[in-house]
C-alpha cells in the first residue's frame, strides 16, 4: 500500500476523480452566473436602469458573441419585455440557477459518497488480505481486538475523505475563488479587503489546528488500547472471576478512561477556541463591506446594485473556505490515521500474494518425503525451541515425536504446519522449501491438528467441513431477482478491487474427502466421527433438537416407525417398563405434574414460563378447578421438605442434581418466603409469592422427589382437568399446545420426545443411557443414522466454538483433519485434555482408519505417551531442543536410552 493517503486514493480511483472534477468545472458556470444576476435585477426592473421611457421594453435572454474574422456571432436574439416581465422573467431565471446548482451539489455529494464507500471497502479487504498474509509470529504480538478496531473504525474517516480528497479543494476553491474574482471585478477595493482576510484566516487557522491533530492521534491510540484492554478482560473473565480480580480490573479501567477524557477535553477546549478565532475573522469582514462599501456607495463610486451583489457573493466566501480550511485538517488527520494503520500492516517477512493464490484443483506430488536440514526453531523472546535437527521422514511412514513436555517434538510439529517459521535452516517437502510452497499444495497436502482448537460461529458441520473449502467448485443457482443482486454485486465488487467469488457457491470439495456427492460425504462424515469418538456426542445433541419437517422429511415421516421399532425392541429385551408412555386417559408418574396437565408441548411463547402463568384462561381454569389451592399446598409441602432437607447443605452438594424443581441459590429465598407466608390464608397470599409456591408443584415428580405428596386420586383428578381444560381451550390459543400423539410427529417436541413420547423411568439409572445406545441401533437398521446426525451437526457451536466443552472441540478439530485426504498428517498431541484410555482408544481408530482408506498417507503424531508410540513406524525423540534418538520401538527400546525412560 503506498504511504501517502492522497497517493492510494489517487492511483485506485483515477478515472473516478478525473470525471468529477470536469463536473466540477462545468457546475462553476452557473454558480458565477448566481451571483451576477442579483445585480442585474437591482440595477434592471428594480432601479429601472434601460426603462427609463414610458413603455421602455429591453431584449431577454440576448445570446451574442464577438468571434475575430467573424464580427458578432448571435445564438439567440432574445425576447422583448417591459419592466415587470423582466423583474419576472430574471426572477425565474435565478430560480432556475438555484435549482440547477442544487442539483450538481446532489449528484456530485452522492458520487463522491460512492465513491468513497468503493474505497472504503477497498481498504479494508487490503487490510484484512494483509492479515491473512501476516507472518505466524505477528499474530502472537497483536491483540485481534486492536486490529479489528483498526480495521473497522479507523479506516471510517478514510472513505468519507475518498469523495473530498480531490473533489473539495477543486469545488470549493473554485466557489471561493469565483466569489473573490466577482467582487474584484465590482470594486478592486472590496476585492483586496476579502482577499485580505482570506489570507490571514487561511494562514493562521491551518496553524493552529496542528494541534488538534497531536491530540486527535492521542485520542486515536489511546482508544486503540482500550478496545483491546476491553478484549482481554471479555476473554479473561474466568480468570478474573476466579482470583477475585475485577476490581484491580476496573482501576486500570478508570485510569484508561481518564487519559482519554484529559485529551478529549483539551481537545474540545482547542476545537472551540480555533472556531470562535475563524468566526471573528468571518465576521469582520463584513463589518469592512459594510462600512467602506457603503462609503464608496455614498461616494458614487459603488452603485446599488453592485453592493448588493458584493455582500451577497461574499455571503457564499466565507462557507467554502471555512470548509477548505477543514477540508486541510480532515486531510492530515486521516493523512495521519492512515500511516498509523499502513505501519501496523506492514510487517516484515509477510506472505506473497501468489502463495495464497486461488487454485481450483489439487497438484498431485511427485515426492511427498518432509527433510528438517539443520533446522533451529526460536520462540518470540528468541529462546531457542529446536536446534539443528536433520531429519528426513519418507511417504507413507507413520512418525511419533515423543519427548517430555516442551522438548522440541511440539515445536517440530508446528514448523512442519507452517505454524512457526524455522529461525535458520530449512523444511523440505518434495524437495522444495516449505515456507515457498503456495499455499494450494501446502495447505491441501499437508493437515495439521494442535490441542489449541478453535472453532468458528457456525455449525457443527460448518466447522467439520471448512478443511474442505478451498475455491468454489459449483455455482450457486439463484432465481431471477437474487441474479439481478448479483451481478450488481460483481460489479461493485470489481470497482472496489474485491475478489469475485461467490461464498455463495458450493465450497466444499467432495473428493478432498473421498466422496462424490454430499450424500456420499455423509457416509464418510458418520465413519470420521465414530473414528474420533464424537457420534455420542451429536447424537445426544440431535435427540435433544426440534426437527424442521421441511428439511428432514424422512425423519418426521418415519418418526412412526421409530416409535413403534423402540417400544417392540424394549419388549424384546424384557425392559417395557424403561419407558413410561403418555396416555390421553391416565397419569404418567414419570413426568411432572406440569407436563401431566398440559399433556402438550407449547408451540409459541403464549404457554410457557411466566407467559403460561400471566395467562388469562390459565388462571381462570386454574381457580374453576380448585387446583390453584391444591398446587399452592403441595408446593408449600414441597417447599418445607426441601429447607428441611436441603438447608443446611453447602451449594456444591452432589444432593442437588436430584433437586430440579429448585436451584441451590434458591433455597435460603424459600426459606425467607416460607416464613412470610405460615399462617396466611391463601386468598391473602400476594400473586407473586403464590406463583413462586405454586412453580414448584408444576415441576414434582414423585418417584424422583419421593415426598409422598401425590396420591391416586389426586392424579385421577389432574387426568381429568386435563380434559376440562382443553375442552374450553378458546381458539386463539388452540394452536399454542400441541397434544401428546404416538400416531403422528409433534412439530414442537424434541427428536427424543418424538420417539418416546413418555418418559424414561427412575426405576433405572441408567435408563437414559440404554435408550440412547437402543435407539443408535435402531436409526442404523433403519437406515435414518446418517440423517440424525446430521441433525446434530446443524448445531451451532457458539463463539470461538464455547457452547462445546474443551474435549469436544479436540474431537471435532481432529474429525476436521482427519477427513481431508491428506499426503501428510501433522498431529500436534491434538487431544491432549482426554484421558489415557480414550486417548488410546481413539489414536488407534484413526490409524486404522488411514489404513482402510488405501492412501497410505504419512502421519506425524505429537505423544504426550510415549507408551502409545508402538504403534508407529519410526519414533523422534526430543530432549531440551535437540533430537537425541530416532528408530523404530524395539530398537529404542532396546538402547536403554531416554525412550526407554519416557516408558517407564
Amino acid at each position: 500500500m503506498e504511504k501517502g493517503l492522497l497517493s492510494y486514493i489517487w492511483n485506485n480511483t483515477r478515472k473516478q476523480q478525473l470525471w468529477i472534477l470536469l463536473v466540477v468545472a462545468v457546475s462553476m458556470v452557473p454558480y458565477f452566473l448566481s451571483f451576477d444576476l442579483p445585480k442585474q435585477i437591482v440595477n434592471g426592473p428594480i432601479q429601472g436602469d434601460g426603462f427609463e421611457g414610458a413603455g421602455a421594453r429591453q431584449m431577454f435572454m440576448h445570446i451574442a458573441f464577438d468571434l475575430p474574422y467573424f464580427g458578432e456571432v448571435t445564438l439567440f436574439p432574445g425576447v422583448e419585455l417591459d419592466r415587470m416581465s423582466m423583474l419576472f422573467a430574471l426572477s425565474l431565471v435565478f430560480l432556475l440557477l438555484v435549482v440547477i446548482n442544487g442539483l450538481f451539489k446532489l449528484y456530485i455529494n452522492t458520487y463522491k459518497g460512492r465513491l468513497g464507500e468503493r474505497l472504503l471497502r477497498r481498504i479494508r479487504f487490503d487490510l484484512i488480505d494483509k492479515v491473512l498474509r501476516f507472518p505466524p509470529g505477528q499474530f502472537k504480538r497483536v491483540k485481534g481486538a486492536e486490529v479489528a478496531s483498526m480495521i473497522k473504525d479507523e479506516v471510517e474517516p478514510l472513505g468519507g475523505f475518498t469523495g473530498d480528497a480531490f473533489v473539495s479543494p477543486a469545488m470549493l476553491g473554485g466557489q471561493a475563488l469565483t466569489a473573490l474574482i466577482f467582487i474584484l471585478v465590482q470594486n478592486l477595493w472590496l476585492g483586496i479587503v476579502a482577499a485580505l482576510m482570506v489570507g490571514i484566516q487561511g494562514f493562521i487557522i491551518p496553524r493552529m489546528r496542528r494541534r488538534l491533530l497531536v491530540l486527535g492521534r492521542e485520542r486515536q491510540l489511546t482508544a486503540r488500547e482500550l478496545s483491546g484492554r476491553v478484549s482481554e478482560i471479555f476473554d479473561g473473565i474466568h480468570t478474573i472471576r476466579t482470583y477475585d480480580t475485577s476490581n484491580y480490573e476496573r482501576a486500570d479501567v478508570a485510569e484508561r478512561l481518564g487519559k482519554i477524557f484529559k485529551i478529549r477535553y483539551d481537545l474540545y477546549q482547542w476545537k472551540f477556541l480555533v472556531k470562535f478565532i475563524n468566526n471573528f475573522l468571518a465576521s469582520v469582514t463584513p463589518f469592512l463591506f459594510y462600512s467602506i462599501g457603503g462609503y464608496l456607495a455614498l461616494k458614487g463610486q459603488l452603485d446599488v446594485g453592485q453592493l448588493v451583489a458584493v455582500i451577497s457573493a461574499y455571503k457564499d466566501l466565507p462557507g467554502p473556505l471555512k470548509d477548505l480550511i477543514d477540508w486541510d485538517q480532515t486531510r492530515q488527520d486521516v493523512q495521519v490515521k492512515y500511516v498509523q494503520v499502513v505501519e501496523q500492516f506492514s510487517v516484515d517477512d509477510m506472505l506473497e500474494p501468489d502463495i495464497q493464490k486461488l487454485a481450483l484443483t489439487t497438484q498431485p506430488l511427485a515426492d511427498a518425503s518432509i527433510a528438517a536440514a539443520n533446522l533451529s526453531l526460536a520462540d518470540d523472546s528468541g529462546a531457542q525451541l529446536l536446534t539443528g535437527v536433520s531429519t528426513t521422514i519418507h511417504a507413507g511412514e507413520t512418525v511419533a515425536l515423543v519427548g517430555s513436555a516442551a522438548a522440541g517434538g511440539e515445536a517440530l510439529a508446528e514448523a512442519l504446519g507452517r505454524i512457526l517459521w524455522p529461525a535458520t535452516g530449512r523444511i523440505l517437502f518434495g524437495g522444495e522449501d516449505i515456507r515457498l510452497l503456495p499455499e494450494s499444495v501446502t495447505g491441501r497436502h499437508i493437515t495439521y491438528a494442535a490441542s489449541d482448537a478453535y472453532m468458528f460461529q457456525g455449525t457443527l458441520r460448518d466447522n467439520l467441513l471448512y478443511g474442505l473449502k478451498h475455491a468454489p467448485l459449483a455455482e450457486a443457482v439463484y432465481d431471477e431477482e437474487a441474479a439481478k443482486y448479483r451481478k450488481w454485486a460483481l460489479a461493485e465488487a470489481k470497482q472496489a478491487g474485491n475478489p469475485l467469488y461467490d461464498i455463495n457457491g458450493d465450497w466444499v470439495d467432495y473428493r478432498a474427502a473421498g466422496a462424490s456427492s454430499p450424500e456420499d460425504l455423509a457416509e464418510q462424515v458418520a465413519e470420521i466421527l465414530d473414528a474420533v469418538q464424537l457420534s455420542k456426542d451429536i447424537l445426544d445433541l440431535a435427540i435433544r433438537t426440534t426437527v424442521d419437517p421441511a428439511r428432514y422429511p424422512d425423519v418426521a415421516e418415519r418418526i412412526v416407525d421409530i416409535r413403534r421399532a423402540l417400544r417392540q425392541e424394549l419388549e424384546h429385551n424384557g425392559l417395557k417398563d424403561l419407558v413410561v408412555y403418555f396416555e390421553p386417559n391416565s397419569y404418567n408418574t414419570e413426568a411432572t405434574v406440569g407436563e401431566n396437565l398440559l399433556f402438550g408441548t407449547a408451540v409459541g411463547p403464549e404457554m410457557t414460563g411466566a407467559s403460561l402463568r400471566k395467562n388469562k384462561y390459565f388462571l381462570s381454569f386454574m381457580r374453576s378447578t380448585g387446583l390453584d389451592l391444591t398446587f399452592y399446598k403441595i408446593g408449600f409441602a414441597i417447599a418445607e421438605n426441601a429447607v428441611d432437607l436441603f438447608g443446611d447443605l453447602p451449594p456444591d452438594h452432589p444432593f442437588f442434581q436430584q433437586l430440579t424443581f429448585m436451584a441451590a441459590d434458591e433455597v435460603p429465598e424459600y426459606q425467607q418466603l416460607l416464613q412470610r407466608l405460615r399462617g396466611k390464608r391463601f386468598e391473602d397470599v400476594a400473586d407473586d409469592d403464590r406463583v413462586q409456591i405454586i412453580r414448584l408443584t408444576f415441576s414434582y415428580i414423585e418417584p424422583r422427589h419421593r415426598f409422598g405428596l401425590l396420591t391416586r386420586e389426586l392424579m385421577a383428578r389432574i387426568v381429568e382437568a386435563r380434559h376440562e381444560f382443553y375442552a374450553g381451550l378458546p381458539k386463539e390459543l388452540t394452536g399454542a399446545l400441541e397434544r401428546y400423539d404416538p400416531h403422528k410427529f409433534m412439530l414442537a417436541a424434541n427428536l427424543m420426545d418424538n420417539v418416546l413420547v413418555g418418559r424414561i423411568s427412575h426405576q433405572h439409572p441408567d435408563g437414559a443411557e440404554r435408550i440412547r445406545k437402543i435407539l443408535a441401533e435402531l436409526l442404523h437398521s433403519l437406515g435414518l443414522y446418517e440423517r440424525v446426525l446430521s441433525i446434530g451437526l446443524d448445531y451451532n457451536v457458539g463463539a470461538g466454538g464455547r457452547r462445546l466443552t474443551m474435549v469436544q472441540r479436540q474431537k471435532l478439530n481432529l474429525a476436521r483433519a482427519v477427513i481431508r485426504r491428506s499426503t501428510c498428517y501433522v498431529l500436534n498431541a491434538p487431544i491432549a485434555s482426554l484421558d489415557a484410555r480414550l486417548k488410546n482408544q481413539i489414536l488407534r481408530s484413526v490409524l486404522q482408519l488411514f489404513e482402510r482408506r488405501g492412501d497410505k498417507p504419512t502421519v506425524i503424531w505429537v505423544l504426550s505417551d510415549a507408551s502409545m508410540a508402538e504403534l508407529f513406524d519410526r519414533i523422534l525423540v526430543f530432549d531440551r531442543g535437540k533430537l537425541v534418538e530416532e528408530g523404530s520401538h524395539e530398537a529404542l527400546l532396546e538402547n536403554n536410552g531416554i525412550f526407554k525412560e519416557l516408558v517407564s
